[in-house]
């Protein structure tokens, strides 16, 4: 298969954004709750991009992705809330008018919170991997949700399983997405497409870094630690520094996607950051194929949307059978063995990496056969 020129790649590139920026549009007609299924597969897509630099580029097993989402959603939640305001009185002091944080400052502590985390995660297990580093981190993905569901006494900072309402939509420039309707360039746009758009920039913006990342001297670094760290180590590469950096660059994009789940919700929960949940963003990164943009892209794309799109099939199956299956159930055994099947069919994924390092075929010589065989008949 010849590679595409440049001239296809731009073509392609221009068709796709064309194809992104319409979908919204063409799939309101149909109702906002299609468009809200495309939002939130854009934000699993930021998910999934922020692991694949863990488990893709430094091949590192984190079973616990979901806490750096929850620590960025409870960051912006608690800056963007009424809750501190109402439970401090030195913060109702200091800001009188409410603590209303902009997202320039909360997005961003979001982030860095979030990398901090991921460093605190690093730090004790870079001597462990495969099985035992997926344990680890499995448990440190509980340990947050539970440190956010018990939060609550003495001091209250998460309100415990209640969780955390009334936070601030987005406001970028002056405009508000929690108004029902806004006007972008003479067009009336509903919050949930503006929020759609918002994560689709968020998106492109996490891809040109990722591949710049997996260019770089960095992603080499990781890549070498993947397929042999012995191998890594001898050759010079700093392989404690490296695994840290993957730890800190993937929790950071954990971080902005929980931030802009819970201005998207406009409520978090510990419900919302469940084992369950990280597996289905492993799911996503290893289903598309690990380690290739494209792939991670296409996984994180349908494992979000068909839920979502389920819910309108099982509920008919469950009139079938006179409701003696439960819906919701249902369209769990329904999403697994979607997934079994084609785990089965592409074993490496559906959109696999190309693979390197193969050896070529031997040179025919003059007469038509190759070198061993031409040694042979040498001999």
């Amino acid at each position: 298969m010849k590679p595409m020129s440049m001239t296809t790649k731009i073509v392609v590139f221009f068709a796709a954004a064309l194809v992104l920026m319409a979908l919204p549009i063409f799939a309101q007609q149909f109702g906002q709750g299609w468009v809200r299924i495309l939002a939130l597969a854009m934000l699993y897509v930021l998910l999934a991009l922020g692991l694949n630099i863990v488990v893709g580029y430094a091949g590192l097993l984190d079973l616990g992705f979901v806490a750096f989402y929850a620590v960025g959603a409870y960051m912006y939640a608690l800056m963007a809330s009424p809750h501190l305001w109402e439970n401090f009185a030195w913060i109702k002091a200091a800001f009188p008018e409410g603590l209303h944080s902009p997202i320039w400052l909360v997005v961003p502590m979001a982030a860095g919170l979030a990398a901090m985390a991921g460093v605190l995660l690093g730090t004790p297990v870079l001597k462990l991997r495969g099985d035992y580093l997926a344990i680890v981190t499995l448990g440190f993905g509980e340990i947050i949700r539970v440190f956010m569901n018990n939060l609550e006494h003495p001091v209250n900072i998460t309100n415990g399983p209640r969780g955390l309402d009334r936070i601030d939509p987005m406001s970028i420039f002056g405009m508000s997405f929690g108004s029902k309707t806004a006007e972008v360039f003479g067009m009336k746009l509903p919050s949930v497409t503006l929020y759609y758009y918002l994560f689709l920039v968020l998106v492109v913006v996490s891809v040109v870094i990722c591949h710049r990342l997996e260019t770089s001297r960095i992603g080499r670094a990781w890549m070498a630690i993947r397929e042999d760290e012995i191998a890594a180590k001898a050759m010079g590469i700093n392989t404690r520094n490296m695994k840290l950096l993957a730890f800190g660059m993937g929790a950071t994009f954990g971080g902005v996607a929980g931030s802009m789940f819970a201005a998207f919700q406009g409520f978090v929960s510990p419900e919302s950051f469940t084992l369950t949940e990280s597996i289905m963003i492993v799911a996503m990164v290893v289903l598309g194929g690990i380690g290739h943009l494209p792939g991670v892209i296409l996984g994180a794309v349908l494992l979000a949307a068909l839920p979502e799109v389920l819910r309108y099939v099982a509920g008919d199956l469950q009139n079938l059978t006179g409701g003696r299956l439960d819906a919701s159930i249902l369209r769990q055994l329904l999403i697994a063995l979607a997934m079994i099947a084609i785990m089965l069919m592409r074993p490496r994924g559906l959109w696999p990496s190309p693979e390197h390092g193969k050896s070529a075929a031997p040179a025919a010589t003059p007469g038509g056969s190759g070198g061993a065989s031409g040694s042979t008949r040498a001999a």
